[in-house]
This record gives C-alpha cells, sequence and structure tokens, in this order.
C-alpha cells in the first residue's frame, strides 16, 4: 500500500526548471529576431535590386505593345528567350566570383576581391562572346525551327540591338557580386532603383515622343542596364572601395583555365534551368494567330520571372550569411588549437 501511495503521488516540476524553459525561449525568440534582422538588412536590398533590374524588362514589354502585336511577339522572344539564355550563363558563371570574393573578404585579403573580379571579367567577355552566333543569326535560327517569317525577322532585328546588353552582363554580375561581398547591397539597390526611374523616362521618350519604334525601346534597355554599370563601376574604382580595388593588375590573367572550370558547370546549369521553360514560347509560335499567342505566353513567364527575383534576393543572403557564419567558425576553431595566439595578437 506504501509503493502505491507514493506511484499516486504527482510528480512535481520543480520552479527553477519552469525559469529556465521560460528564458530559454525568450532567449530562442530574441535569437531569431536579431538573425532575421541580419538577414533582412542583406535581402532587403538584393530584392529590390534584381526587382528594379527585371522591372526594366517589362516595363519595354508593355511599351512594345502600344506598337503592334508583332512588335510586342519579337520583343517578347528577344527578351523572354534569347537574353535569358545569356542571362542565366553568364549568372551562372558569375556565381564562382561570388565564392572567391566571399572567402577573400572572409580572409581579410581585400587586394584579391578586385583580382577575382578582373579576372571574372575576362572569362566572362569570352563566353559572351561565343555566345553572340545566338544574336546575329536568331532570325534564321527562327525560320529553321518553325517560327513564322514576319516574327524571325523582327526578332531578330531586335537581337541585334540588344547585342550592348548582352555585354552589360559581364560588368553587371560581377561588379554587383564585388559589392555584396562587402555588405554593400545598398548602393547596388540605390543604383539600380534610378536606373529604373530613367529607363521609365526614356522609354517614354522615345515611344511615344520621337516614336523611333521596336529600335527605340530595344535601345533604351540597352542605355538603362548599362547606366547602372556606370553607377557600379564608378563607385567601386573612384575610391569608395580603397581596400579591395587597388587597380588593374596583370594578377588577373593568372589562374584563367581554374577560373572557367570552376564557373562553367553554374553557367551551364542556370542556362539551362533558365531555357527549359522559356521553350514554351517557341511552342506557342506554331499555333494559330501565333504573334498574340507569343505576346500573351511570354508576359506571362516575365511575370512569373518577375516574382522569382524575390525568393533569389533570399537565396543570395542566405548564401553570404551561411559563408560568413562557416569562416567565423573556421577562425574560432583554430583559435582554440593555439591558446597563446589571442594573447599574442592583443598584445
Amino acid at each position: 500500500m506504501a509503493g502505491s501511495s507514493r506511484e499516486e503521488e504527482p510528480l512535481l516540476v520543480p520552479a527553477s526548471w519552469e525559469e529556465d524553459n521560460r528564458l530559454q525561449a525568450q532567449s530562442l525568440i530574441l535569437e531569431t529576431w536579431l538573425e532575421s534582422k541580419k538577414m533582412w538588412k542583406i535581402a532587403a536590398p538584393s530584392i529590390f535590386s534584381r526587382l528594379a533590374m527585371f522591372s526594366m524588362t517589362l516595363l519595354t514589354q508593355a511599351f512594345a505593345g502600344h506598337l503592334g502585336d508583332l512588335d510586342l511577339a519579337a520583343i517578347s522572344i528577344a527578351t523572354t528567350v534569347i537574353i535569358s539564355i545569356s542571362f542565366g550563363f553568364l549568372l551562372g558563371m558569375a556565381s564562382a566570383l561570388e565564392t572567391l570574393c566571399g572567402q577573400a573578404y572572409g580572409a581579410k585579403q581585400y587586394h584579391m576581391l578586385g583580382i577575382y573580379m578582373q579576372r571574372s571579367w575576362i572569362i566572362l567577355f569570352l563566353c559572351s562572346i561565343l555566345l553572340l552566333p545566338m544574336f546575329v543569326y536568331a532570325a534564321p535560327i527562327l525560320k529553321l525551327i518553325g517560327q513564322s517569317t514576319a516574327v524571325a525577322e523582327q526578332t531578330g532585328l531586335v537581337a541585334i540591338w540588344l547585342i550592348p546588353l548582352h555585354f552589360s552582363f559581364v560588368f553587371q554580375f560581377t561588379l554587383q557580386r564585388f559589392l555584396q561581398c562587402q555588405l554593400k547591397t545598398a548602393v547596388i539597390a540605390w543604383v539600380s532603383g534610378l536606373a529604373l526611374l530613367v529607363h521609365v523616362f526614356v522609354t517614354w521618350l522615345f515611344v511615344y515622343k520621337l516614336k523611333v519604334g521596336l529600335v527605340g525601346t530595344a535601345i533604351t534597355l540597352d542605355f538603362s542596364w548599362w547606366l547602372s554599370v556606370l553607377g557600379l563601376f564608378g563607385y567601386s574604382v573612384f575610391g569608395w572601395c580603397p581596400l579591395s580595388w587597388t587597380g588593374f593588375s596583370s594578377q588577373a590573367f593568372v589562374g584563367l583555365w581554374e577560373f572557367f572550370r570552376l564557373s562553367v558547370a553554374s553557367g551551364v546549369m542556370l542556362g539551362l534551368e533558365n531555357f527549359y521553360y522559356r521553350v514554351l514560347i517557341i511552342v506557342a509560335g506554331y499555333m494559330n494567330n501565333s504573334e498574340a499567342a507569343v505576346a500573351a505566353l511570354s508576359i506571362c513567364i516575365a511575370i512569373c520571372g518577375w516574382e522569382s527575383m524575390i525568393p533569389l534576393g533570399f537565396f543570395a543572403a542566405t548564401g553570404y550569411v551561411n559563408l560568413w557564419y562557416e569562416l567565423q567558425m573556421r577562425l574560432e576553431q583554430a583559435m582554440q588549437k593555439v591558446p597563446g595566439l589571442p594573447h599574442l595578437c592583443l598584445c
């Protein structure tokens, strides 16, 4: 009976345990809040800059829609298919710079950031030259795969005028990663926002006032992207990054093959990922009233692409935060292995 009475007694939790659990919960909430603030500090400007740059393409398509169905179909295929292949491939190639610059910044080898960026310029520029036939022979290629002659000819004309946009990716993507690794995402956001405002005005001027037509819409897209490139380049080179930019260096020509091997896999992967669902626009060209079908589907895909800039911004922020934590963890492990090192550093 005595044993059974002990089993029936309630198990009382000490008050100290409840207090510890409460404090742990509060600590977890506080840490989550602080980490979220750090993430948003990086992610918000990154998301805004991506939305701003992608909005230029949407606005260009919107203005081209006022010119006619044929012009809208042509600018849609040129920007949503041809440019997207170039965009995805070069963006993937630039991911190698993101990794190397992040490691160099974490290791406080700041001068290497500028060298890595110059090395990336060389590799991406050579790759962009290899992609030029896709723009030059866009019209024959589209005719070969069964697109209507009118759409193919107009798309080929637009593709030729979008070659400057194609080359702007070489510098836009590399400059963005160069600045992101230094926590200068706000600069990218400001430059992108300014370029978007200028693009709206210039496109309105070319289409409605000067009436340049379809070629004018392509020129405005070239101009706005290069305006963003010049803004980022000026900030990076003319004094605002004194530690990471020390001028042009011959070291940029060292290790190009290794850099290419590191970049090409990501470039091919992202290029194919960008292309595989956009091929639906080409399929839409086989339908009756192909101009309207191509224009409608391309607008839908462009809107989906615009929405995807939000998770891409978070993805970029997550990558940088994880890299910083990994470098910090490695540094702490090294400090533990050498107990006298902190005292030596303090001295």
